[in-house]
């Protein structure tokens, strides 16, 4: 990542074709005597123009905006695009806020507001617009900055992590997009707080866009936002919803129709021994539906019925009104791995605390994801999470508890939260194949 300290120090090239100068780009400034001051060195003017380019270019590179360069006031709407009209006159007063911060850029602007109501479009335009006038500044997220501070520790690091921190901490002006959608380990509080306690001290002008209500922060980012001297809080109209946690989402129509009433435990083709097992897993999640207390985990072949009974679970939740979140693991991996787009709507962290946090968590297909360290890492952080938090799961898996991650398996097991079933019953697809139709066989006839 260049520093801003580096950009400056490179000299701009000189331009070749200066009708002036012959190629130098450079001429000596005249004395009053009208003859060539040559103690100094200054531009020409036909190079001038390429010089600003030049530089804007620099400070584009130094700023880490990316694809963000697009977003500016131009193609920002002045009165949002609530069609509201009091919402309309509220991101008007907002939007001309922003405008006036870019002439004289002092104390800090806080944007706060729900996805997709405009903050980072904001944030950036002020960014894009300090960048024209020539002075530098420097964008990131919450959840990035982070990720760039823990791979600082790496010893492959192009810049060691004192420097970038340093780097960050005194950023002429800083952008902060993403607060609250941060990992909150004690680690990156600490991190978050060291940088935020410098920059407010030091009273640098400073951008945040929080996406959570900022009472939802923790108490030392909170007192800092709300300091009346230095920071000026922007509501910006929308309405917060959480990540799937009351409805199913995209892909998963099947799971639906799963519910306790359409359920078949009186499978009659089964031995007894076999319909008693179901009977008792659909009592058990009934009752764990009611009240959703420690891990429940139903281990089977695939068609056992593991998968229906959690889907009813969750359905039963939705019809009470109360959260639960169903995941796919292999697809929840997949979804993790696209957040790292920058085309993604919905950063990592935000994604996986989501996931960790949720009051009821369902992870099906457990196992069946690939079993890259990445993988097992990520599943490892939030089953060890929601395994402290004692927050209620319920774990769907083909494998046996041998091919599992021994630290995650050991806690599949643990008797103080979890409820371990193993579901004897075959795959429920053979009950629908037709039976082979019985051979008969002709009577011989007695020969003369």
């Amino acid at each position: 990542m260049t520093t801003w300290s580096d950009a400056e120090a490179e000299e701009p090239s000189p331009s070749e074709n200066c009708p002036i100068c012959k190629g130098a780009g450079f001429i000596h400034p005249l004395l009053p005597s009208g003859k060539p001051d040559f103690s100094q060195v200054v531009p020409c003017r036909c190079s001038q123009k390429e010089l600003a380019k030049d530089r804007l270019a620099r400070l584009q590179q130094y700023s880490n905006l990316g694809s963000l360069t697009r977003l500016t006031f131009d193609n920002l709407l002045p009165e949002g695009r609530s069609g509201n009209p009091a919402s309309q006159e509220q991101f008007r007063h907002i939007y001309e806020v922003a405008k006036a911060f870019t002439s004289e850029p002092k104390g800090w602007l806080i944007l706060v507001g729900p996805s997709g109501s405009g903050k980072t479009h904001l944030a950036a335009a002020i960014a894009n617009e300090c960048l024209s006038q020539g002075h530098p500044v420097f964008f990131t997220t919450t959840p990035d900055l982070l990720d760039h501070l823990r791979s600082a520790f790496s010893p492959n690091s192009e810049i060691p992590y004192d420097e970038f921190f340093e780097q960050v901490r005194n950023a002429p002006l800083l952008v902060l997009d993403d607060l609250g959608a941060q990992t909150s380990t004690p680690w990156a509080e600490e991190k978050l707080d060291q940088l935020l306690n410098h920059r407010f001290n030091s009273q640098l002008p400073t951008i945040i866009v929080a996406i959570v209500p900022i009472e939802q922060l923790e108490e030392r980012i909170r007192t800092r936002l709300t300091d009346p001297k230095l920071c000026q809080i922007l509501m910006v109209e929308g309405k917060y919803t959480p990540l799937l946690e009351y409805t199913w989402g995209k892909g998963l129509e099947l799971q639906k129709s799963m519910t306790f009433s359409s359920f078949d435990w009186k499978r009659v083709n089964l031995p007894p021994d076999q319909r008693q097992n179901l009977e008792q897993v659909f009592r058990l999640a009934m009752d764990f539906a009611k009240s959703p207390e420690g891990w429940l985990i139903f281990q089977g072949v695939n068609g056992c019925g593991k998968t229906h009974l959690a889907a009813a679970i969750a359905n039963y939740r939705y019809q009470a009104n109360q959260p639960a979140l169903f995941i796919v693991v292999p697809e929840f991996l997949d979804h993790l791995r696209s957040t790292f787009s920058p085309e993604s709507k919905v950063s990592y962290d935000q994604l996986f605390e989501s996931v960790k946090k949720t009051p009821l968590l369902i992870l099906d297909d457990f196992g069946e994801q690939s079993t890259t360290p990445w993988a097992q890492e990520k599943l490892y952080q939030v089953i060890n999470y929601r395994y402290n938090a004692r927050l209620a799961t319920v774990i769907t898996a083909s494998c046996s508890l041998d091919e599992i991650e021994n630290r995650i398996s050991s806690r599949f097991i643990d008797p103080k939260i979890s409820v371990f079933f193993n579901i004897i019953a075959p795959d429920y697809r053979g009950d629908l194949r037709p039976s082979p139709k019985k051979r008969t066989r002709r009577k011989k006839e007695p020969q003369d």
